[in-house]
């Protein structure tokens, strides 16, 4: 009911939103009252009032472009593989160089896992951009679960670990082998993925990269970890479910409705979100373009969400937050083919494994990620690496200025580290030693992090 409630809201105020819009063009520079006194005032009170009560439907990557060795390389996205819950999508780059070409054909394959936690897979956009100019990059283009018809079965997270490993098998076969980088809620389920692939004695990738991702929700809780283990599993079952109405594909199809969980986004920080859009509506009469700018591109984002299945949905809640399965050691996985599978991350053994965690992260706790290096047993400690980032909080460690500036050089460099071996192999020139050696010299690099005290200090 409470679904239908708010379908018939957003419904109510969508001419309303449509009216505030074209008065603000009306009483903006160039419209009809724009000379009238008080006239920017009063466009930028209606500008604001159009962003807080407009729909945000899913936003585009809108990459275009990117520079490879100074050169402008067109981006183009296709989908490489569509599932009823996701799509795999391709940024294919283009270029006439001929040297820029060899270049691009060169670069190591990342799988980019996006969360699949209420915002859509363009969160990570920056990411990719980013990614984009040294790499050739996938990513998990999540769909909204009330586009989705019944008829296309349910989604668990059982399904989830499935596509993941069908994605990673299917770059494997394209070009031998790929990397793959978790961000946030997709760690837990791309460790499994990689387990059980380790211990069926499949390829696996050569290097797993988990930033800010709850492996161990135990350690340094934070406000959404205290939610999903204070609350028990009936409580979320009867209280954030509810069915799609009428009017979508996924009509009737339980989930955990997008609006539901951008409420509890805001809840976090309300303080926050009000001095924000107070700042835009100051900036707004100050004609500040950028600042203003810049405020859109983050809430056209953010509150842009989506509808996750109700079955995948709990499944988490359960096993990440509530049973700990994962680090318990208790983990069964549902195969394609309806067999149960023990999920051991201790199987994985030449895979390089990198976790990130951001100093200030309210999301996923100090120490969470970094459980990971206690879990892979199988990994020499010459092909692990951890790294904190100071002074950044969730969204940074993949996103904005220390994501390009700190992160990604160090993210780029252990990728490279796995790669490079790889094509030595294939011309014939290189061992498993000369692996670890080059592993080495990776995790030797110096890496921005605070000593211990200073770290207790802070906290």
């Amino acid at each position: 009911m409470l679904y239908q409630l708010y379908e018939a809201q957003r419904s109510l105020m969508e001419p309303f939103a449509d009216f505030a819009q074209a008065a603000s063009k009306l009483y903006g520079q160039g419209g009809i009252f724009g000379q009238a006194p008080m006239a920017q005032r009063v466009a930028a009170g209606y500008d604001l009032l159009y962003r807080l009560g407009k729909d945000y439907e899913k936003p585009e990557f809108g990459i275009k472009s990117v520079k490879v060795d100074n050169d402008d390389v067109v981006i183009q996205e296709a989908v490489e593989i569509a599932k009823p819950f996701c799509e795999l999508r391709r940024f294919k780059r283009f270029t006439d160089d001929p040297q820029t070409l060899q270049t691009l054909k060169s670069q190591p394959v990342v799988l980019l896992v996006a969360p699949l936690s209420g915002h859509y897979a363009t969160l990570l956009r920056d990411t990719v951009r980013t990614m984009l100019q040294d790499h050739k990059v996938y990513i998990t283009d999540w769909t909204n679960a009330r586009l989705v018809p019944l008829s296309d079965g349910e989604f668990h997270l059982d399904d989830y670990i499935n596509y993941i490993e069908e994605f990673i098998r299917h770059l494997q076969g394209q070009y031998g082998n790929c990397h793959v980088i978790s961000v946030c809620q997709p760690t837990v389920p791309v460790l499994a993925a990689v387990s059980l692939m380790a211990s069926r004695g499949e390829k696996v990738p050569l290097s797993l990269t988990m930033m800010g991702g709850p492996i161990d929700a135990r350690r340094s809780p934070t406000a959404v970890n205290n939610l999903a283990m204070n609350k028990s599993y009936e409580w979320f079952e009867n209280n954030v479910i509810y069915r799609v109405p009428q009017g979508f594909p996924g009509a009737g199809r339980r989930v955990y409705p997008g609006f539901l969980q951008h409420t509890g986004f805001v809840a976090m920080n309300p303080d926050r979100h009000a001095s924000s859009h107070y700042d835009y509506f100051k900036d707004l009469i100050k004609g500040d373009d950028a600042s203003a700018e810049a405020h859109r591109k983050f809430y056209d984002e953010y509150n842009a969400v989506l509808d996750m299945d109700a079955d995948y949905y709990l499944e988490t809640i359960r096993t990440v937050f509530q049973d700990f399965d994962l680090v318990n050691g208790t983990w069964d996985v549902r195969n394609p083919e309806g067999v149960l599978e023990r999920v051991r991350p201790q199987d994985i053994h030449s895979t390089g494994l990198l976790t990130v965690e951001g100093e200030l992260d309210d999301i996923s706790g100090a120490g969470q990620t970094r459980a990971a290096h206690e879990l892979c047993t199988g990994v020499s400690s010459t092909h692990q690496q951890h790294y904190e980032v100071r002074g950044a909080g969730h969204y940074g460690i993949f996103s904005g200025r220390r994501w390009r500036d700190k992160v990604y050089p160090e993210v780029k460099a252990f990728i490279m580290a796995y790669d490079q071996p790889q094509k030595q192999s294939a011309r014939g020139s290189v061992t498993a030693e000369d692996t670890i050696k080059v592993a080495a010299a990776a995790k030797a690099r110096p890496v921005a992090r605070k000593s211990a005290p200073a770290r207790r200090a802070r906290r």
